[in-house]
């Protein structure tokens, strides 16, 4: 339920806290005292639009708070979890709104958007007027509401699984009919591709592989190239180790007859030889180590070429051929096997409708006797309501080939206000004043099913009395027993069967004026009421006759 609001600078509300209970509040006051901005407020911390003119003249901005006192299953909750937002303790909507347009949202102290604010005030508080019924102007929400008197919540929810079961195999056949529609275009593309590339047999990571490898023997034979130039020079025709070897010889004997001449020579020719002998050593096994098969190099290069041009040709990665390869073969397999295929999920497409409508047939039989039940309870409530003559229907056209989430019923609540008058929607048929005793009706009849907690009625009373306005006065004190309920009202017997009364006045002078709220005991009670009876002059009559209602209701209760 609503537990507070607190309101800063809106029109003429400069500061003002008021705290709210469970039961009948009815709020009363002179008109033009600031009923309107009340709730003006209330609307606008519930997602309603912004509006500059609302902030308090010569205020930069004004502020308006609303705390809610929730279930922890209530539906608001989950929507604050689906959206991140902490639903510990109660739920607090703030909206800021400045003198130059701009608005900010706050729920649960965390900064949100008007859309978000909207969604969750809707399922806190419903504001109805005689132009502002907005449960009545929707008729999915009269199917909602219907559904919620039955009780048929769990039969909705069957047929809403069915449904969704059901599209879920139509998607699937659609899909698949697509499918081997576009693989019978590409048949002939698609058994070629599939043939090249089998033949091809693309391995992943075989690119990484084959360009490494060829890297490698390119490598090796641009060194063996060099080598080879060693080898030729060491070894070779041009070689100078038989040069050099014949020369140490005829030293060697010749130093013989000139000693110590001779010998540094030698010495020097013998390890150059020696050397060069372990260079051309060197060089062999260099030569061997360095062995490729060219055709090798050939094969891994055209291996190469082959699997970039066929990703090329197919516009992939060369890694993706053999995921492309069976994806391809997969289509030739869906287009071989595609009319079996197709048969089964045509087969569960129509099992499933026929699933969905079962459930849907039986939901809207069940819907159908439900609405009998609810027109006569809202019926039974119109002659104290002054409606005797009014007719409630609750109009239901079941299309089974018109198949929808909801069901196959359009559910609208219809009125005819008088004998021979054609009946129609209620929104369209109904007066404004005989709009507001209808909702009263069908909020009566439904007690507390398909319900905000807290319902906010203002000056439904509007242009009735006596009878009408007491008849109006225990339905929504009756209604008060089940959930909040918040009425402005211009009824002295409305007034006097609330639970709390506040009283909305104006105070000031010609400069300044501000719109207050008070809590009232029964002695302000009773001078209020009586002034609601007798007008401006509140008479010694009147106090009486406040006294008397007050008296009789506090019995009632």
């Amino acid at each position: 339920m609503l537990s507070h609001l607190s309101i800063r600078d809106i029109v003429l509300i400069e500061r003002l806290d008021i705290d709210f209970s469970a039961g009948l509040s009815v709020l009363t006051g002179e008109t033009g005292a600031g009923k309107s901005i009340l709730l003006d407020s209330l609307s606008l911390a519930l997602g309603s639009r912004g509006d500059a003119s609302l902030v308090r003249h010569g205020a930069e901005q004004g502020h308006v708070t609303a705390v809610f006192d929730v279930p922890t299953a209530h539906p608001a909750r989950e929507i604050l979890r689906d959206n991140a937002i902490d639903d510990q303790g109660d739920v607090i909507l703030r909206r800021m709104q400045t003198a130059d347009g701009r608005t900010r949202v706050f729920i649960n102290d965390q900064p949100a958007s008007v859309a978000l604010m909207r969604q969750i005030g809707r399922t806190l508080v419903e504001i109805h007027g005689q132009h502002d019924e907005r449960a009545l102007v929707d008729t999915t929400a009269h199917r909602a509401l219907l559904d919620a008197f039955g009780g048929l919540g769990s039969r909705a929810a069957a047929v809403r699984t069915a449904w969704r079961d059901w599209r879920q195999a139509e998607q699937d056949l659609a899909r698949h009919r697509a499918r081997v529609d576009a693989a019978a275009r590409e048949a002939d593309f698609l058994r070629a591709s599939v043939d090249e590339l089998s033949k091809l047999d693309p391995q992943p990571g075989e690119e990484t592989e084959l360009a490494e490898e060829r890297a490698r023997m390119m490598r090796a034979e641009k060194i063996a190239a060099d080598i080879s130039d060693a080898q030729e020079v060491l070894s070779g025709n041009s070689s100078p180790v038989p040069a050099l070897a014949g020369l140490l010889r005829r030293l060697q004997r010749k130093a013989q007859e000139a000693p110590g001449l001779l010998e540094e020579i030698v010495t020097s020719l013998d390890e150059a030889l020696l050397s060069l002998n372990a260079a051309q050593d060197a060089v062999d096994a260099a030569m061997r180590a360095s062995e490729f098969d060219p055709d090798r190099l050939e094969k891994a290069e055209e291996r190469l070429f082959a699997l970039r041009a066929a990703a090329r040709k197919h516009n992939v990665m060369v890694d993706d051929l053999a995921a492309l390869r069976d994806r391809m073969d997969a289509d030739l397999a869906d287009l071989d096997a595609g009319e079996e295929r197709l048969g089964r999920l045509e087969k569960e497409a129509k099992a499933r409708r026929a699933a969905y409508d079962e459930v849907a047939a039986l939901l809207s039989e069940e819907r159908r006797r439900t609405a009998e039940v609810l027109a006569d309870a809202v019926m039974a409530e119109l002659p104290a309501l002054k409606l005797e003559r009014a007719r409630f229907i609750v109009e239901i056209q079941s299309e089974p080939d018109d198949r929808a989430e909801e069901g196959i019923d359009r559910v609208e609540f219809w009125v005819q206000t008088n004998p021979g008058t054609r009946p129609g929607p209620i929104m369209k048929v109904a007066s404004g004043g005989e709009l507001s005793r209808f909702l009263l009706a069908l909020k009566v009849a439904l007690a507390d099913r398909g319900s905000a907690p807290t319902l906010v009625f203002d000056e439904i009373d509007t242009g009735v009395g006596g009878a009408v306005a007491d008849a109006i006065g225990q339905r929504l004190a009756r209604l008060a027993q089940r959930i909040q309920v918040l009425s402005v009202t211009h009824a002295p017997q409305v007034a006097a069967r609330a639970n709390t009364h506040y009283l909305i006045a104006k105070s000031g002078g010609h400069d300044r004026v501000t719109t207050g709220i008070a809590v009232m005991d029964t002695a302000q009670r009773q001078e209020e009421i009586a002034r609601m009876l007798a007008g401006a002059t509140v008479t010694d009559e009147a106090r009486a006759a406040a006294e008397r209602l007050l008296r009789e209701n506090a019995a009632l209760a």
